[in-house]
């Protein structure tokens, strides 16, 4: 079973129509438009990262739909746990999975899937942290 748990980032957006700016390598940090609020939302990661962008129609392929729950309609930002992306790593970043979290942004355009030790940070266009997941300290 693949659960998925709603981060709260403090935005009132309809995800379907956040599309997903660029990501910086340098700095683990992907930038969505949010163009209902002509708004920018950055998400940083810290530490080392495994990150994987694609159509969200794969999704559908790696599980059967009802191997999920959580999922809330429209809602941008989840920590997952049992999906296969984070279980499929290689032996030297799984050396011990519960040091890591699996992250998921899903908009109406993609995903991007976020493996790191860290929770993400939320950041508004103004530099103003809105939200960190603190359910998923480790």
């Amino acid at each position: 079973m693949i659960k998925y748990t709603p981060i709260e980032c403090g935005v009132k957006w309809h995800s379907y129509y956040a599309d997903l700016r660029s990501f910086d390598w340098v700095t683990n940090t992907a930038e969505w438009n949010y163009p209902d609020e002509q708004g920018v939302l950055k998400v940083h990661f810290l530490g080392d990262v495994i990150v994987r962008m694609l159509d969200e129609f794969h999704l559908s392929t790696e599980s059967r739909y009802e191997d999920r729950s959580g999922l809330v309609s429209h809602h941008f930002a989840y920590r997952v746990e049992g999906d296969p992306f984070h279980a499929n790593m290689p032996e030297d970043w799984n050396f011990d999975q519960t040091l890591t979290q699996h992250y998921r942004f899903i908009t109406g355009n993609g995903c991007m899937d976020v493996l790191c030790a860290q929770p993400p940070i939320f950041v508004t266009k103004n530099a103003e942290i809105i939200c960190q997941d603190q359910s998923a300290q480790i």
